[in-house]
């Protein structure tokens, strides 16, 4: 819970403190620029709120790795949602209200994480998990945009080492098994999710886990 908000924290201050040129460049997701990738953030936040307040009151099905749908094909654009996400970041026009957009529901989402019972079971995209759980999985999505968000603005501030240190073991847990202990972090969820390929070198510290990458998280 307590590194949920921290995770948060940093990615909406490091949004806030981005001059208004720097959504116009890429980010690390494929096909979107940075005003695209912070659009999905606001409807993150939603999701947040939505989930924190649609109680379950059946069995826990999944927990927090296991609320991660693992594919192996990149994002090609072509998702409606993902278009989707692109018109809407457009339809901001001025980097500020998109900024404003994400503020306000961003610290809305985060007040509501902090007050929520951990054990409370929550229902989203017909799963149950506790609070806890669901807050949990989420430590791992804000960190990989937070890597997103700089990967081509090297100006902005990082996330908190915390933040990659819990993502790469709950990576590890779906992919099940360890990455090379010579990769950072970083390198692990950039190379693992396929952000980025890996060199040569890279490639064969990972030895027969290299045929398996990439691990697409949805």
């Amino acid at each position: 819970m307590e590194l949920f908000s921290r995770t948060w924290a940093a990615l909406r201050a490091a949004v806030d403190a981005l001059p208004g040129a720097e959504f116009a460049k890429p980010s690390g997701c494929r096909g979107w620029l940075v005003r695209d990738l912070v659009c999905h953030l606001v409807i993150d936040a939603q999701d947040v709120l939505i989930t924190l307040v649609t109680p379950a009151s059946t069995a826990v099905t999944h927990d927090a790795v296991s609320y991660w749908a693992v594919g192996s094909a990149l994002p090609s654009g072509d998702d409606p949602l993902d278009a989707l996400v692109v018109r809407l970041a457009a339809a901001y026009e001025d980097p500020a209200l998109l900024k404003f957009h994400l503020g306000d529901v961003g610290s809305a989402a985060g007040r509501a994480a902090g007050l929520a019972d951990p054990g409370m079971r929550v229902s989203t995209q017909d799963m149950v998990l506790t609070a806890g759980d669901y807050l949990s999985a989420y430590v791992l999505e804000w960190t990989l945009h937070h890597l997103d968000l700089v990967a081509h603005v090297p100006s902005a501030a990082g996330p908190p080492s915390a933040g990659p240190a819990r993502s790469r073991l709950m990576l590890e847990k779906i992919a099940g098994t360890a990455f090379p202990e010579s990769f950072s972090d970083e390198d692990v969820l950039l190379v693992a999710t396929g952000r980025r390929a890996p060199a040569e070198a890279e490639t064969a510290a990972l030895g027969d886990l290299a045929v398996r990458l990439p691990f697409v998280l949805g």
